[in-house]
């Protein structure tokens, strides 16, 4: 089976400024970080509500708890938002203040104001992927991006199979891609 390729981070700044030329720019941006920054599948993206991410105060939460019909698996878990995610939120958040009013309702919206399904949210990804001139992407890329990222900087192979929410570590083990990064840093621990 062919697995979504990882982008850099060059490629990901890419993909955040391909957003800016989009009618719904902030959607597209938190869709796209919800992908890379939280390792969200397109599923999740769609199913997540506002009242998962944000509480009652309006505060961005650290951790997002989602039930087993918003997963893969009907296995519900617990997300960890990065500060940077969190920021992102925040920031969608505060531009468009209506969400707050139906906190039951889905964080991102489609344009006529419903929420996404798992395809649409592909489609998503698979236009801004083409704006940049990456056909082969999809919207496992963000998710398979980061988990190699955190393996690129060191990250326990077990703690990112929790991140990921994997059942079992051989399904951790083949998101990840071995990078020059890590060959070169293996390499140069010999001497």
């Amino acid at each position: 089976m062919k697995q979504a390729p990882i982008l850099d981070k060059k490629q990901y700044k890419a993909l955040l400024a391909a957003t800016k030329m989009t009618r719904h720019s902030d959607r597209n941006r938190l869709a796209v970080v919800l992908s890379f920054g939280a390792g969200l599948r397109a599923m999740e993206i769609a199913a997540i509500t506002v009242a998962d991410v944000i509480d009652a105060n309006g505060d961005v939460k650290e951790q997002a708890f989602l039930k087993k019909h918003q997963v893969k698996g009907n296995k519900s878990g617990t997300i960890y938002l990065s500060d940077g995610v969190r920021a992102e939120i925040k920031n969608y958040a505060q531009k468009h203040s209506y969400i707050l009013a139906c906190p039951s309702q889905a964080l991102v919206k489609s344009q006529k104001g419903g929420g996404f399904n798992s395809k649409t949210i592909q489609h998503l990804f698979k236009r801004l992927f083409k704006s940049i001139g990456m056909n082969d992407c999809s919207s496992h890329s963000g998710r398979r991006s980061l988990l190699t990222s955190l393996n690129d900087n060191g990250v326990n192979i077990r703690t990112i199979q929790a991140i990921a929410r994997h059942s079992h570590l051989n399904t951790t083990a083949r998101y990840l891609s071995v990078t020059d990064t890590q060959i070169k840093n293996a390499v140069n621990l010999v001497f």
